[in-house]
């Protein structure tokens, strides 16, 4: 039973891929991510906001006092001398692809075009086999339009295409007036591949505190259903990789995103709710799947209910929820 598949031009042992998320921050999680079946590991981003608040927090507290005794100056070491930036970042793909034989991918979110492309390259030479561009953007200025959202997107892809040599994938949101049309032209600029979708994380408020806080929630399996059906309109119309991720928690889960043409599958909240060991549950479920069903290859059933070969094609579309609205009047009326 073959169980491999390509992605960003890379052949994977199974279609497993481990998204990004604090399983990925230490070396020895890393290896057991890879001990359990993960075929690739998306390593946790790295912001550039991050790396910029970081250097000026060092530089004020290296000239905190100075101002009072100017001899002091001499005694206190340079910001330059200290190892802040990506350094940190960049050394964590070093060990991890000399710790592990699985494809490393970098998850880079950058805040400037010159950030992007400054650090797409420090980690192409980092020695990473990809780098996931995480176009985490929420558009609040009233004075630009979705083209001008969509424009800073493409800007971005075309910027980090031009700068490194490796695979670029792009980590999407579902937000956008027609995401087919974007879809579209990030695969014209040469995009390696489309991970489908970004979750952004809404804020919550603390009613002690009256302070805004962040509220990450894990995700359900019925988040699936928005890049099952997306991956399943968008298959066999681009040419670039897709990966899965989102509400991804069970082999059957797995079974349907191939089947609409996903060429990967990411899990991040399965694995931080049952377990790193869930790889393998998961992965024996698919094997198990394919053998009752006589499917001999996942490339065998990789798009066979997209629609472009779906018996009903017009089940991705608007007859699909005519018929699901049908559907729930007579629930209701029973």
């Amino acid at each position: 039973m073959d169980l491999t598949t390509k992605y960003l031009g890379m052949q994977l042992r199974t279609p497993l891929v481990v998204s990004a998320s604090p399983l990925s921050q230490e070396i020895s999680g890393i290896r057991k991510l890879e001990d359990a079946g993960a075929s690739a590991v998306v390593l946790y981003s790295l912001f550039e906001e991050q790396l910029h608040k970081e250097a000026l927090d060092l530089e004020l507290h290296l000239n905190a006092g100075t101002e009072s005794f100017a001899e002091s100056l001499t005694y206190f070491p340079h910001s330059s001398e200290f190892h802040t930036g990506p350094e940190g970042y960049l050394d964590h793909i070093r060990k991890a692809k000399a710790a592990v034989d699985i494809p490393i991918i970098a998850s880079l979110n950058g805040a400037t075009l010159g950030g992007w492309t400054k650090f797409a390259r420090q980690i192409e030479q980092a020695g990473a086999d990809a780098i996931e561009c995480n176009l985490y953007f929420i558009p609040t200025n009233m004075d630009i339009s979705g083209a001008g959202t969509e424009k800073i997107y493409t800007d971005i892809l075309r910027e980090v295409k031009g700068a490194v040599h490796i695979p670029v994938a792009v980590k999407l949101s579902p937000f956008f007036s027609n995401f087919a049309h974007v879809a579209k032209q990030f695969d014209q600029l040469g995009a390696d591949g489309l991970v489908l979708f970004n979750r952004f994380y809404q804020p919550d408020i603390d009613l002690e505190e009256l302070e805004i806080i962040p509220n990450v929630l894990l995700s359900s399996p019925q988040a699936l259903r928005l890049p099952l059906t997306w991956i399943g309109i968008l298959h066999g119309r681009i040419q670039a990789s897709m990966a899965a991720t989102s509400g991804v928690h069970s082999a059957e889960d797995v079974i349907k995103l191939l089947m609409v043409g996903a060429d990967v599958t990411m899990m991040c909240s399965a694995l931080i709710s049952n377990g790193i060991g869930h790889l393998r549950h998961v992965e024996q479920g698919v094997q198990e799947w394919m053998q009752v069903h006589e499917y001999e290859s996942v490339q065998q059933m990789q798009g066979s209910m997209s629609q472009l070969h779906c018996p009903d094609p017009g089940a991705f579309e608007r007859a699909q929820y005519m018929r699901a609205v049908k559907g729930l009047q007579h629930v209701l009326k029973v």
